[in-house]
């Protein structure tokens, strides 16, 4: 039973979903540090109006899609013709790249899949742009521009907050950076996470997309919602580019959960904002969790999840078959991440109960006791180490621990090989740190197999180092170090109301200005 499980993980690039897992284990889902949802909403009172709606919902045909994009745009209090609602944003994705992007389009890695594979499979160049281990995944936007222009690309994405590291651009540098590349065909900044950043009180450049001529923003609802099974999200732009991608979308494009769910929003505002303060309550109190097991890294994230590197020694598709078998605990192994390997995994924030929980799996599965081991030392500077799974970074030609030196050349034309066979799990499992020392060798070069799954290079792909950085562009992003964590702060409570004009307030007049939405989607 085990094995049926934990092979699902190996037929593709994205984790199995919870359905299919509580199929082929026969049991109730495992607790989720996968999929990043939000764990304190809808909140139980909006859980059982839904609940009492059921056969309603299923039963009969939801409104079209323009009645339920006008109720957002009147919660969100923008203009219906600078929005179109998607069946989740990948429907997005995936019109953005048929109808915009023309022929190349740059991005920064890892990041979400969809933005590499997506016009992979359209037969686009896609330009990717490494986040450097060393400097704690921070994007440079400068060195990014830069970038793009020695490639001459197209179109350009950022992801704010990026998936998986949870890195995160101020609003001024995010709107520097569509300035600097107004001539582009397109630019799109994705606010997927932006809910559940702190950093800044209005970050979302919601209102400033609709002003311009070649920017899209997108943002999911899903996420923020805890309801990833409904499938709904939006995009922000001028009218021209957000009527193109809405001409395009079926008239009946959103079920009738989304419409119900929707229109329940107006009544549930106070709620789902102390939601928002208990995830970032809980980032806070988890990282430091994290941080205190031994050879573990865990970086700055202003999503509802955290970036975090395993010892020396750890693989990470064992760590996560383990914790799955034996702790009945999911998580993101992200060796098939583009730009990542299997040292790291991608933790969602939860409630402290099951951080607690992870936290005893992880020490027994990394050192074999519930007790803190001694620290594993991190390599020193020059040294190398395998990762010990073939999905280790397709763009690192070598690498020493602490960050990767040097990219590889062009990626084209890399000859496929055969994957290797995963290992079976011991039966009497051992610790995965207790061996490490010793097992430190020299890199070894990459093979096109060393990609996600077994498929080898995509002909699209290229892998260019970034020249230096242009003048004139304000320098951005986070130290090179993990900061040190702030101190959480007290849930503020909320007053039962409508939809909250403000951060941390509610007074019945429904949902912020265009200006201010950066607490939706």
């Amino acid at each position: 039973m085990a094995d049926k499980v934990t092979s699902l993980f190996r037929t593709g690039a994205h984790s199995p979903s919870m359905a299919a897992l509580a199929r082929e284990s026969g049991e109730a889902g495992p607790v989720d540090f996968c999929i990043p949802c939000n764990p304190y909403f809808p909140s139980p009172r909006m859980m059982d109006e839904l609940t009492t709606r059921l056969r309603d919902i299923i039963t009969y045909y939801p409104s079209s899609a323009d009645t339920i994009t006008a109720e957002l745009c009147n919660l969100l209090q923008l203009p219906p013709q600078c929005v179109a609602m998607g069946n989740g944003s990948t429907e997005l994705i995936t019109w953005i790249d048929h109808l915009l992007v023309r022929e190349s389009l740059a991005i920064p890695v890892p990041t979400f899949g969809r933005w590499t594979d997506q016009p992979l499979e359209t037969g686009k160049r896609v330009d990717m742009f490494p986040l450097q281990e060393s400097n704690g995944f921070a994007l440079d936007p400068a060195q990014y521009i830069q970038f793009i222009r020695s490639r001459g690309t197209r179109a350009a994405v950022i992801c704010n907050p990026n998936n998986p590291d949870g890195g995160f651009l101020p609003k001024q540098t995010i709107l520097a950076f569509c300035d600097a590349l107004a001539d582009l065909d397109l630019i799109v900044i994705d606010e997927s996470f932006l809910e559940f950043a702190d950093a800044e009180n209005e970050p979302s450049i919601v209102e400033e997309a609709v002003m311009r001529p070649n920017v899209i923003v997108l943002r999911s609802l899903g996420k923020n919602f805890g309801l990833h099974g409904v499938r709904f999200g939006y995009m922000v732009a001028n009218p021209g580019l957000a009527g193109k991608i809405r001409s395009m979308l079926p008239k009946w494009n959103l079920n009738a959960f989304a419409e119900t769910v929707v229109f329940m929003l107006k009544d549930y505002g106070a709620e789902y904002v102390e939601s928002l303060h208990m995830v970032r309550r809980d980032r806070l109190d988890m990282a430091r969790q994290l941080s205190t097991l031994p050879g573990l890294t865990v970086y700055p994230s202003q999503g509802n999840f955290l970036f975090v590197r395993l010892p020396v020694g750890a693989e990470g598709t064992v760590v996560r078959d383990r914790l799955l078998t034996e702790h009945r605990i999911l998580v993101r192994e992200c060796g098939n991440k583009i730009g990542s390997s299997s040292r790291f995994v991608r933790l969602v924030v939860r409630p402290q109960e099951d951080v607690r929980r992870l936290v005893v799996g992880l020490e027994s599965v990394l050192y074999g006791t519930t007790r803190r081991a001694a620290a594993v030392p991190e390599l020193s500077q020059g040294a190398g180490y395998s990762s010990g799974t073939a999905a280790v970074d397709r763009l690192v030609g070598s690498t020493n621990g602490q960050g990767y030196p040097g990219l590889a050349g062009a990626a084209n034309g890399m000859v496929q090989q055969p994957q290797p066979v995963p290992q079976q799990l011991p039966q009497q499992p051992q610790p995965l740190v207790a061996a490490a020392n010793g097992m430190v060798g020299q890199p070894q070069p990459l093979t096109a197999a060393q990609t996600r799954g077994t498929t080898g290079m995509p002909g699209g792909l290229t892998a260019v180092a970034a020249p230096g950085q242009p003048q004139g562009f304000p320098q951005q992003g986070f130290p090179p170090q993990p900061q040190a964590m702030p101190q959480p702060q007290p849930v503020p409570q909320q007053q039962p109301g409508g939809w909250p004009n403000t951060p941390g307030a509610s007074n019945g007049a429904g949902w912020p200005a265009a200006g201010g939405v950066n607490r939706v989607g």
